[in-house]
């Protein structure tokens, strides 16, 4: 912010339209900078993912100790949509630094948790609930899930 913008005289005075338009290109925000709503999503998903990762690798562990007897294949089932989320997971990362977008500290205020990002050098804050982000699980965990059965479905016919 320069002087000649608190000063309320030179608010008065005429300017050339070029002028007005290297101001503007100068000092409002490109579009360029600002996150788009795929890069959102891309955003959500990545901070996600490594709870649903967290989740099914205790749920892995919990069968590990069972005696159930489709032991074995639930194993299998679980390191399946494990892999498929770890993958998931490094090529968002990938996406997300090729964009310039960094995702930097958590933090919760009563219900909501806020993530803080760089997004091509400005710093903005990413909120969600508790029950948005339970939601977005359960609807990946399902995805993940139907793709496991679709593949199992396969193998046995």
């Amino acid at each position: 912010m320069s002087k000649l913008d608190e000063n309320e005289r030179w608010k008065s005075k005429m300017l050339l339209t070029e002028h007005v338009e290297q101001y503007e290109q100068q000092h409002l925000p490109h579009p360029g900078k600002i996150i788009t709503a795929e890069e959102r999503t891309m955003l959500r998903d990545c901070i996600l993912l490594p709870y649903m990762e967290t989740m099914v690798q205790k749920s892995i562990a919990e069968i590990e100790y069972s005696t159930h007897i489709l032991k074995r294949l639930y194993l299998a089932a679980g390191q399946y949509i494990l892999e498929q989320i770890m993958k998931d997971l490094y090529r968002l990362r990938r996406e997300l630094k090729q964009r310039n977008i960094r995702i930097l500290t958590e933090e919760q205020s009563d219900l909501v948790v806020y993530h803080y990002f760089y997004c091509r050098g400005y710093k903005e804050r990413f909120g969600m609930t508790r029950d948005v982000m339970k939601a977005e699980i359960s609807i990946r965990l399902t995805r993940y899930i139907a793709e496991a059965g679709e593949l199992l479905k396969k193998g046995s016919t």
